[in-house]
């Protein structure tokens, strides 16, 4: 999901953190990592290697464009880069195409590299997120024209590992979508598997009705730690979903 206004961004960063952005091409990412780290020359770095990822995905969309079309599960050709594989592994998982989850896995892989040299990222790419922190994190909700958007905000804790936490909608962006969703925001192990799971959750509701089927839908998946659904002035959840006042 994108909103103009990068709402989102605000209270991402936690006490003990230093932020910094890197833009290729379509892909705007805001990063922070731990402050004892030394920022300098990193985001260059970054960019090399976001520009690295970015050119197996444009290179295997050049040799098979249906990997790039297809709204539905896909199978990699043999020799695919492990991003395809892992965008294709999520894609099939939640019922979508493997472009469902492009953003939350360069948010994935570069937050993967990053984790070398730093005990704490996040990465931030147009509304998907990559988490590794020490300390809880606020990720605000912007949902539309909903009565919720920008009054609420999730609360996530401190997990051993990372976690993704990624937003897809049918009212805000540009990113294709069959439903009418205000937001369906995902909690899973990963960003890539979040990405593709908020993207099919999002589709399934067209109706006030559809939001309880979103979440049993997105319950059932392995991996999948959390689902908060939201259209117009009704919402539901399941999991570690922790919702707190903006």
């Amino acid at each position: 999901m994108r909103h103009t206004k990068k709402s989102y961004r605000r209270g991402l960063c936690p006490i003990g953190m230093s932020s910094f952005a890197v833009s290729v091409k379509e892909t705007d990412l805001w990063l922070a990592v731990d402050e004892k780290i030394q920022i300098s020359g990193l985001p260059g770095k970054v960019e090399q290697f976001l520009r690295r990822e970015r050119g197996f995905l444009e290179r295997y969309i050049e040799e098979d464009p249906f990997f790039l079309q297809t709204y539905e599960p896909y199978e990699a050709a043999p020799g695919a880069p492990p991003i395809v594989h892992d965008m294709v592994h999520a894609g099939n998982k939640a019922g979508v195409g493997p472009m469902a989850a492009v953003a939350g896995a360069l948010a994935q892989y570069v937050g993967q590299w990053l984790l070398e040299i730093s005990s704490q990222v996040i990465i931030e790419n147009g509304g998907d997120i990559f988490l590794r922190c020490d300390h809880p994190v606020t990720v605000g909700i912007f949902a539309g024209n909903s009565v919720f958007s920008e009054k609420l905000a999730l609360k996530i804790k401190p997990q051993a590992g990372s976690q993704g936490i990624c937003t897809s909608s049918g009212t805000v962006g540009h990113s294709y979508s069959r439903g009418k969703a205000d937001a369906a925001v995902i909690l899973a192990e990963n960003a890539i598997l979040a990405d593709a799971v908020a993207t099919a959750a999002a589709n399934m509701v067209q109706t006030q009705k559809d939001l309880s089927m979103a979440v049993k839908f997105a319950k059932k998946i392995e991996g999948v730690r959390g689902i908060l659904v939201i259209l117009g002035e009704k919402l539901a959840a399941w999991g570690e979903i922790e919702l707190v006042g903006t």
